[in-house]
């Protein structure tokens, strides 16, 4: 008893260490975002208050933060969308299978693979190279870069591998029984799908969703050459780090952490939702 007390104490020791490790910039982040009007980007604290939030509020130096946290609002939620668009279709093909299903796959795992950066380059040249061609017809044409262009290609290249190896693996544990009782029943292949097999892996969908948002929000490395004229939300957060010297740069830092966690939430909450409901029937 004494021995497994012990190693049990040893384990809870590291496992509060990693978690400290993990977490402890961010609570430090927020925790000085609440300091006084007097305070500092270090410790200790000076005072305790709203008040780097309200400067927030009104802006910080030259930069339209809000602009920028609406822009990149807007990105997350129509990347999510697609994602999620683009992967069930995806999934339900590899489920069926079709010819050079493993080369595909594998090339498009390999985006995962790439140096972000380097995705980034690429696709800014390639819209460059666009541009060129376009200015031979349309001389006046600036750009063809832009947040729901070159941007919106970049972000996918990152969220579409994790959304497919997602319904990938639904599929793999999903009970094929199910979709035999529905057609013994009558149901079409269309009414298969939407009453039967999404009712099922929904919870899969809503994390697909999940990820395609966060990894849009807080994305630098592939927006950062493809991204044209106006910056994304953490484009500018890292800008502003050159710059500001308050504690607002922390407020922002926490507007930005409590929308991750507050779209987390939400999509934990509907899948518990969507598993009672299921116990229930």
């Amino acid at each position: 008893m004494n021995e497994r007390g012990r190693r049990f104490w040893i384990l809870a020791t590291v496992f509060a260490l990693f978690t400290l490790f993990l977490y402890g910039p961010m609570i430090a982040i927020v925790t000085l975002s609440f300091q006084g009007p007097e305070g500092g980007l270090t410790f200790p604290m000076r005072g305790f208050s709203t008040h780097w939030f309200a400067e927030l509020w009104k802006g910080v130096g030259v930069v339209d933060i809000w602009a920028a946290f609406g822009r990149s609002l807007r990105l997350g939620v129509i990347v999510s969308a697609l994602t999620l668009a683009i992967c069930v279709p995806a999934a339900l093909a590899y489920r069926i299978g079709f010819r050079g299903a493993t080369l595909l796959f594998y090339t498009v795992i390999a985006s995962l693979i790439m140096p972000s950066i380097v995705v980034s380059l690429g696709i800014g040249l390639e819209f460059r190279l666009m541009d060129d061609e376009i200015r031979t017809v349309i001389t006046s044409h600036e750009t063809s870069s832009g947040l729901f262009t070159s941007a919106l290609g970049a972000h996918l290249t990152w969220t579409l591998p994790f959304g497919l190896l997602i319904l990938l693996a639904a599929f793999n544990r999903f009970d094929r029984r199910y979709e035999e009782a529905a057609r013994d029943l009558g149901a079409s292949p269309g009414q298969t799908l939407w009453l039967v097999i999404l009712p099922i892996i929904a919870p899969s969908l809503i994390g697909i969703a999940l990820f395609g948002f966060t990894l849009s929000w807080d994305e630098i490395a592939r927006t950062s050459q493809a991204i044209g004229g106006r910056n994304t939300l953490p484009l500018e957060l890292r800008g502003l780090t050159q710059t500001v010297t308050t504690p607002a740069i922390y407020a922002l830092g926490t507007v930005t952490t409590a929308v991750s966690v507050l779209a987390i939430g939400t999509c934990l909450g509907l899948i518990t939702l969507l598993r009672r409901r299921r116990v229930r029937h």
